[in-house]
């Protein structure tokens, strides 16, 4: 807790952030959810990370400029307000669509990825700028506390928000829970406008081809930050069950959208409880060891998730419905504990790669490799929405996290073993 002791403006940026960050996961689950009440199509649902994945790239990059070339508090107001706007978008469109449902029709659904695609790129300049901010408001000793109640507040997101998502879902209807994130996401602006100027320190190419090749430059010079963005990668394509959730609650373990709110907090659980727990991180010193230790874990918990999905999908479970009382709770007990274990290595894997990015790298470059870094925590999910998305279509609900977990367990291997300076890795003497 010593970050928001010490720097009020740090604390009151984590605040707005955790509040506003409840709202967009509530829509990340309304949205899959009402795609797949038009479409009945997991496909359909997968497509809402894959139509933004290029955008995003593109804002993570041009984003990461900015925050780098310009007024960092500019830059997060700026996407904030983008961002606010695509959400009443959404409630705008949902309400259309609950008036043609009476009329016995529905919407078209590209204007969901339409608004959820710019949605996702305000998000990307914001995150990337927002993460550039904290070297400059707390000292170096404090960033990986810092990293860890980021942590919370990303924990506490996933856990209220697509349990929130489900609860209103199933209670008052799709366009009223997005109208509630629209309100949520205002809190953003506690966290941003009392920040003070924060300027570039020093010259820096303006956006454009040079900024981004300077970036790219130090990039092929920091072997260690760009191991750390690999093997988040790797983890988040194939091990990335949420555009599973809507069908294994419609039709194997049962419960519908409530099933889908707590399977999707089960994850944010583990978030959250790694990060309240997290106070020995700051004595580990051995950061590649920990990141690869951590993701061998997670692909092992993704792939007990995909088993649960397999025993049920042969039938063992029994009949299930898309009532909450109709849901085999054994199974989602199981599937729960698989995505707690997910979510809470994950975690410690996030903490340490984020504070090896910040401090291993300066200042007039955290911008631009911010940006890269929300490209690949945003954009490593989407290609995995694709991957569970295109291989559960095409072949069986449980195939994918099955054969990600031992994807993701093999190839970390491999690139722990190759990269022997990523393993030698030690907090105390940063090298990038």
């Amino acid at each position: 807790m010593t970050p928001l002791r010490r720097s009020p403006a740090f604390a009151r940026l984590w605040i707005g952030a955790t509040i506003s960050g409840v709202g967009a996961q509530l829509t990340v689950v309304a949205v899959g959810l009402q795609l797949y009440d038009i479409t009945r199509s997991t496909f359909a649902v997968a497509l809402v990370g894959g139509i933004a994945l290029v955008p995003m790239v593109i804002a993570g990059l041009w984003g990461g400029m900015l925050a780098d070339a310009f007024d960092r508090r500019r830059v997060l107001i700026a996407s904030a307000v983008l961002g606010w706007l695509a959400t009443l978008g959404l409630v705008a469109l949902s309400a259309a669509d609950a008036m043609l449902v009476a009329q016995g029709g529905r919407v078209e659904v590209w204007p969901f990825y339409v608004l959820t695609t710019i949605a996702s790129v305000a998000a990307t300049v914001q995150n990337a700028t927002r993460a550039s901010v904290i070297p400059r408001i707390l000292p170096t000793e404090l960033v990986s506390r810092a990293a860890a109640l980021n942590g919370i507040g990303f924990g506490f997101q996933l856990t209220v928000g697509p349990a929130l998502a489900g609860v209103l879902v199933a209670s008052i209807g799709f366009a009223p829970t997005f109208a509630v994130d629209a309100v949520l996401a205002s809190a953003v602006f506690i966290g941003i406008v009392r920040l003070p100027k924060l300027p570039p320190l020093r010259e820096v190419a303006k956006p454009g081809l040079r900024s981004l090749l300077d970036g790219w430059a130090f990039l092929r010079s920091a072997p260690n930050i760009r191991m750390s963005f690999l093997v988040d990668i790797v983890a988040m394509t194939f091990g990335r069950p949420f555009v599973l959730f809507p069908a294994v609650g419609a039709t194997v373990i049962g419960g519908g959208p409530v099933t889908v709110g707590i399977l999707t907090a089960s994850m944010a659980i583990g978030t959250f409880l790694a990060s309240l727990f997290s106070g020995p991180v700051a004595h580990v010193h051995r950061h590649g060891v920990a990141i690869g230790r951590a993701i061998t874990v997670y692909g092992a918990f993704a792939g007990l998730f995909g088993v649960v999905v397999l025993v049920m999908q042969t039938g063992a479970g029994g009949p299930v419905g898309e009532r909450f009382d109709q849901a085999n709770a054994v199974a989602l007990a199981c599937a729960g504990l698989a995505l707690v274990g997910m979510g809470a290595s994950d975690e410690i894997s996030a903490i340490f790669r984020s504070t090896m990015l910040l401090t291993a790298a300066p200042d007039d470059m955290r911008g631009r490799l911010q940006g890269v870094f929300t490209i690949v925590v945003t954009g490593g999910p989407r290609l995995g929405d694709l991957y569970a998305g295109i291989l559960a279509t095409a072949l069986v609900l449980w195939f994918p996290p099955v054969l990600g977990g031992l994807l993701i367990m093999a190839i970390i291997a491999v690139l722990m073993r190759v990269q022997p300076a990523f393993r030698a890795y030690d907090a105390r003497t940063p090298t990038r």
